[in-house]
This record gives C-alpha cells, sequence and structure tokens, in this order.
C-alpha cells in the first residue's frame, strides 16, 4: 500500500511535528524533522501493509530523525551568549560592557557593528557579505551606534 505524501502530510502532520517538537525543543528544527521525513517516505519503495503501518514508520522516522538532529555538531557546540562571554577576556571593564551591549543589539545592527568594529571590515567588504547596498551599511550603522550611544550612557551615568 502507497499514499502520496501530500495526503500524508494533511493527516500526520501536526502529529509528527509534536512528536518532534517535544523532542528537539525548537520550532524550525521540528519543521526540518518533519520535511525530512516525507522526503524519506517519498524517496523510498517501500509498500506497506496498511495506513496504521505507514503511520507507525512515520512516528518511527520522525523520533529517530529528531534524535539526530540533537547529537549534531552543531547542537552540541552552541552555547548561550552568558556562557560565550565568560570564555572571552577583555582589557577593560568597559570593552567588556561595550561588547555586551553590541550582542543585545537586533541582528541587522549587531551584525554591521561586528564586522566594522571588531573585524576590521570596511562598508564596501560588509555590503558585499550581507549581499546589500553600501548606503544600507551606512545607515545601519549610524543606527546601531545611535542605540550604542542611549544605551551606554543610561549604563555609565548609572555607575557614576
Amino acid at each position: 500500500m502507497r499514499q502520496s505524501v501530500q495526503e500524508l502530510a494533511e493527516k500526520y502532520q501536526n502529529n509528527l511535528f509534536a512528536i518532534a517538537f517535544h523532542i528537539c525543543k525548537n520550532k524550525e528544527d521540528a519543521e526540518d524533522v518533519v520535511q525530512d521525513t516525507f522526503i524519506q517516505y517519498h524517496t523510498i519503495k517501500k509498500n506497506f501493509e496498511s495506513e496504521q503501518h505507514i503511520r507507525a514508520w512515520l512516528i518511527r522516522v520522525t523520533i529517530n530523525k529528531a534524535k539526530n538532529m540533537n547529537h549534531t555538531f552543531w547542537r552540541k557546540n552552541k552555547m548561550s551568549i552568558e556562557d560565550y562571554m565568560e570564555t572571552l577576556v577583555f582589557e577593560t571593564s568597559e570593552s567588556e560592557t561595550l561588547f555586551e551591549t553590541v550582542m543585545k543589539l537586533p541582528e541587522k545592527y549587531r551584525i554591521v557593528i561586528h564586522l566594522f568594529y571588531y573585524e576590521d571590515y570596511s562598508v564596501r567588504e560588509i555590503a558585499n557579505v550581507l549581499r546589500i547596498s553600501e548606503s544600507n551599511v551606512k545607515v545601519r550603522l549610524s543606527r546601531g551606534r545611535s542605540i550604542l550611544k542611549e544605551q551606554l550612557k543610561e549604563e555609565w551615568n548609572d555607575d557614576k
């Protein structure tokens, strides 16, 4: 017995997502696991005895893929920003505070600020890496600096 992937996705996608999410504890990884499960079903040439057999197979594959996802190099070596900060050595407490504040910026500002100041990339190089215009890089740098100035002014005024 074979059913189309579309039929199975309509019937079991939510159940498989719940199973994968329970194991991965991450929405994006769970979605990837479910998608990979349906891709594997589509590519195998196995005939199943019944719909219950198909459902059991889908669940088993989902569980295995979700467990494998948890054992990937990326997931094992991921660390929180707080843990990462503890591994860094700063010359002064001000440079540590500055770095922490940069890391809390919205991503689009944090990336250009980091590349410009910490990695010494030029505006043109950042534009090429991020595939955005040079003027967009300049705007993001300017806005990121403004946010940093406000946040650091508050923090450094509190220290005095």
